[in-house]
């Protein structure tokens, strides 16, 4: 199917958020992780997120080194893919600090512009600036100008509150006050009431998260903060149940009760992104240690192009980033849940 209309990607997210389950959103580099999320998501039966950091656009656009223009080739090439398949697909970029607006953001929101006055889609569904390192009142007023832009071109934007810890491309918080890990209830009526009149957005809320790789128990979260500012909200302004679209930072050494809890509190979206690069790397490993002799032309011999051609072990790598996407549908409760099902069974 074409990548998801405005309308579509707001289903999906009530669609999440009505029936207690989230969407993977997973970073790709490549055309290779570009396909296994596609057929992952195809696989699972689920609709899903596909995103592009800062980081993930420079290395695509190759010695160009143009974190936009990469995120545009990227994002091109899924609009073409995605068409093959059967479910739901919403393009979305991660993490753009205050630095990376100007070289990353506005060209991304220029390209939309010119996409949407020749009647197409724009290019990207949804958008994150995570202004977490600057003063909650600094960091919504320019969510509030990055909002009103993008909600004309019907597209979403995700802000970050409270800070993410650990290190994730190239951006280091490892030595942030650990207060600064938790967002307050009060935090999230802010962002509601200086956003919510702009348009559509996702909140990434914090409460303990930390980027990288850390075994179950050495990340102390706390899922209750959530609940307790969507219950602010809900009772300073009479909303419904969790008026707030949740994202899930930072999930590696989250344990599944954990996770599961967060979908109570109405997250819909959570980022994968480490646990996907290694099981991307670890059947290439696998393959060079088996094949050692083959890959190399060891002592006067010509290897063997069969396991050197770059083909072989790129199709293990993406075999094994699909079925850890396969596993983020199943640990988020949305396998079999794409609203194409849902619309082929009415």
């Amino acid at each position: 199917m074409p990548i998801a209309t405005f309308e579509q990607y707001k289903d999906m997210l009530n669609n999440a958020r009505s029936g207690k389950f989230a969407y993977p959103a997973i970073n790709v580099t490549s055309l290779e992780t570009l396909s296994a999320c596609l057929e992952a998501f195809q696989e699972a039966k689920s609709d899903g997120i596909i995103q592009v950091s800062s980081g993930g656009g420079k290395h695509a656009s190759g010695g160009i080194g143009d974190m936009a223009y990469g995120a545009i080739v990227l994002a091109e090439a899924a609009h073409r893919l995605a068409e093959k398949y059967d479910v739901l697909i919403a393009l979305h970029t991660d993490h753009c600090h205050p630095k990376n607006l100007e070289p990353f953001m506005d060209p991304l929101l220029e390209e939309s512009e010119k996409r949407v006055a020749n009647g197409q889609l724009p290019l990207f569904n949804s958008h994150m600036f995570d202004g977490s390192e600057l003063p909650l009142s600094e960091n919504l007023e320019i969510s509030k100008k990055y909002l009103e832009r993008c909600a004309k071109l019907n597209i979403i934007l995700e802000i970050e509150t409270g800070v993410v810890g650990g290190e994730e491309d190239g951006h280091d918080t490892s030595g942030v006050a650990a207060e600064k890990l938790y967002t307050t209830p009060e935090d999230m009526v802010e962002s509601f009431e200086a956003l919510q009149p702009l348009g559509t957005f996702m909140l990434a809320a914090t409460f303990g998260n930390v980027h990288g790789v850390y075994k179950p128990g050495n990340v102390k979260l706390t899922p209750k903060i959530l609940k307790d500012g969507q219950a602010a909200v809900k009772d300073k302004h009479n909303t419904e149940d969790n008026p707030l679209f949740l994202v899930f930072h930072g999930g590696s050494g989250s344990t599944k009760e954990e996770i599961h809890e967060t979908l109570d509190y109405g997250v819909i979206k959570m980022n994968v992104d480490t646990d996907t690069q290694y099981a991307f790397t670890r059947p290439i490993v696998d393959h060079i240690f088996k094949n050692y002799d083959g890959v190399l032309k060891v002592e006067g011999e010509v290897g063997n192009k069969k396991v050197y051609d770059p083909r072989a072990y790129l199709k293990s790598a993406k075999a094994g980033m699909k079925d850890r996407v396969v596993e983020a549908c199943q640990d988020l409760n949305a396998v079999g849940k794409s609203l194409t099902l849902q619309a082929a069974a009415v």
